[in-house]
């Protein structure tokens, strides 16, 4: 498997991508990875490195995209940069999937406009894997749409469903609605004539979802617009991370806190693991005719290895392929609903 991964993006690159690349390359043996990036940089961080030349190999793009431009004059200008040239690799079928810890923003718009969005889906949408008292759920749109339209979370609700399907293996996904509340009457407007649309689709659809029992464990989908998606996704991060200090803090003002550091220092490991957005890598873009994963900027060599072990993945398994198809039969099933009503 080809994966071409963008070098220059995120807060530590290029150091983070060459290392995870490496880190991929001894982990996996059926992935090659193609460093797209400056080529004299990426040669120079490459020195002295134990590697297999067959295995990885790089990609030469002039420009880099910085995490405050503007996704519209990025994608405009910078026709050579190493995500505009990553996703050209995954177009011309030189590679099968493209990983980026970049802009978001512009490894989106670069997508739509190089790979096009699959058939009968209006927008693509991030959907990201986040962890429960159980098992893990697929939360979407995870921050690619800010707003957004009933049409629209019925359709991210469908690819959520076929992703959780096909990659986490769960036979008949249980998918539920953000909102406010419970019952169909609460929440806005976008929730309302969501919830009407998500129960006549052909989904396992439980109804509405609140905050308190997001991570209960009892959901495989939760669907939402981006902004509120992206919302929950930067607060359970955050969270995460402060319930550990506080942990530790606590544990250290007691009179005996090495010894209860001690004690309680395996949990604390399981507990990091089991939250730490390193372990899951990356968050697919669905709704692209392509495999296209996206990182935190933040993201560091363990993420980044783990991104391109997803994008590998989602490329083997045809997730964007089936996401078309699944799609389309099923909107089409939904206006033969429509037409039978009227």
């Amino acid at each position: 498997m080809r994966i071409a991964l963008d070098a220059m993006g995120g807060d530590y690159a290029p150091a983070v991508n060459i290392e995870g690349a490496l880190d991929t390359t001894s982990d996996f043996p059926d992935i090659h990875v193609i460093l797209v990036g400056d080529e004299s940089v990426l040669r120079k961080g490459l020195e002295g490195k134990r590697y297999s030349s067959d295995r990885i190999t790089i990609f030469h793009a002039s420009q880099t995209v910085g995490m405050d431009e503007s996704p519209s004059s990025a994608i405009r200008k910078k026709k050579d940069s190493s995500i505009r040239k990553g996703i050209d690799l995954v177009k011309s079928g030189e590679a099968d999937a493209f990983v980026s810890a970049g802009h978001s923003g512009v490894v989106m718009g670069t997508a739509l406009l190089c790979l096009g969005r699959s058939d009968m889906v209006d927008r693509p949408a991030i959907a990201t894997i986040m962890p429960t008292l159980k098992a893990p759920f697929v939360l979407i749109d995870a921050g690619a749409n800010i707003h957004c339209k009933p049409k629209n979370l019925l359709q991210f609700a469908l690819m959520g469903n076929i992703y959780c399907r096909v990659i986490l293996g769960r036979d008949e996904p249980r998918v539920a609605l953000m909102s406010t509340g419970e019952e169909d009457s609460k929440g806005n407007e976008l929730t309302k004539e969501t919830y009407k649309l998500l129960k006549e689709a052909d989904l396992n659809f439980i109804g509405n979802i609140d905050g308190k029992d997001i991570f209960s464990g009892n959901i495989d989908v939760i669907v939402c617009d981006g902004f509120t998606g992206n919302v929950i996704l930067k607060t359970s991060e955050g969270l995460a991370d402060t319930l550990i200090k506080m942990l530790k803090r606590e544990v250290a003002n007691l009179t005996s806190g090495r010894i209860g550091y001690l004690l309680i220092k395996p949990a604390l490991k399981n507990f990091k693991k089991k939250t730490d957005y390193d372990e899951y890598g990356g968050a697919p873009l669905l709704g692209i005719n392509g495999a296209c994963i996206i990182s935190h900027g933040r993201s560091t060599a363990k993420a980044i290895r783990n991104a391109i072990r997803v994008a590998s993945d989602f490329a083997d398994k045809k997730v964007c392929e089936i996401i078309s198809s699944a799609i389309e039969k099923d909107l089409a099933r939904h206006e033969r609903l429509k037409s039978a009503k009227k």
